[in-house]
């Protein structure tokens, strides 16, 4: 085997949860990267060796970890962060970036923060399922993105029940409900003219505690996520059919086409004509 495996996922319309790339690397000594802030979130699990971890906390305060073989350590979104491979035992890792609705829940289920970004293991049992999945999908970075997602789902599973700190919150059954009604709600309408105050109704709440739960519980604000939701919905249609931008703007609840291009540029940064010329899966048949 060579020292590294590097694979990026070519699919982008997995909102729960998406993966977007993933990897193995046997470090040379003191291998470094960074400073630097990611998107998304990444895990790491170090095989064997060792290495340190710099990283914001919560203040902007750099925090220094030293991190060994069976322990893993999370890059949070916006994080700035280094991690550098020991130069007499350099470590081996493997890791996974992913994102979406579920994957702030699976996180913080595992007990673990932008303060607390270190995981150790409850069980060696779980704990190398979890590790098997990751290896098992950056050596199979060819199978189908259905295939992709659906081990990493199983490693998130194995990722949450072996981390020592996992907790299980029964305060916040109330609030899934809300967030549930919510996104219920923006599935059903997102195509329509919904405003957050439509939303935080549905639900029975105020707009500002409404607000406030859904940041909670998925990192973003409800008008982030509608955003969000409604340019996933577009890139679906853009890479799928040949619908012209300005019907698939309406489609999803931009009339103004200039509106839908600045809304679609600020999460793919292309606009919606580049962005299909480099995705498109069936020809589009000039009219003559």
């Amino acid at each position: 085997m060579d020292n590294m495996l590097f694979s990026v996922f070519p699919n982008e319309n997995f909102v729960d949860l998406g993966l977007y790339q993933f990897g193995w690397e046997r470090c040379a000594p003191s291998h470094s990267f960074g400073p630097a802030a990611r998107n998304h979130y990444v895990f790491h699990y170090v095989i064997s060796g060792t290495g340190t971890l710099m990283a914001d906390n919560k203040k902007g305060e750099t925090q220094t970890y030293q991190i060994k073989s069976g322990q893993g350590f999370m890059l949070f979104p916006n994080q700035i962060n280094t991690y550098i491979a020991d130069k007499n035992i350099p470590w081996e890792y493997t890791w996974l970036e992913f994102d979406g609705l579920r994957a702030k829940e699976a996180v913080e289920l595992a007990g673990l923060s932008v303060d607390k970004p270190i995981y150790h293991d409850n069980s060696k049992e779980l704990s190398s399922a979890m590790s098997d999945e990751m290896m098992y999908i950056s050596k199979n970075a060819k199978e189908s993105p259905f295939h992709l997602i659906g081990h990493l789902y199983l490693f998130l599973d194995y990722f949450t029940r072996s981390a020592s700190t996992m907790r299980l919150s029964q305060t916040n059954r109330i609030q899934d409900f809300y967030i549930k009604e919510a996104l219920a709600f923006i599935e059903e309408n997102f195509q329509n003219d919904i405003s957050i105050q439509e939303i935080a109704e549905r639900c029975g709440l105020n707009r500002s505690y409404f607000g406030k739960i859904f940041h909670d519980a998925l990192g973003k604000s409800p008008q982030e996520f509608l955003i969000n939701y409604r340019m996933v919905k577009a890139a679906e249609l853009l890479k799928l059919t040949q619908l012209s931008i300005s019907d698939i703007g309406n489609a999803v609840g931009y009339p103004n086409q200039l509106h839908f291009s600045r809304a679609f540029k600020s999460i793919y940064h292309l606009s919606p004509m580049n962005w299909r010329k480099q995705n498109l899966l069936i020809p589009v048949h000039k009219k003559y």
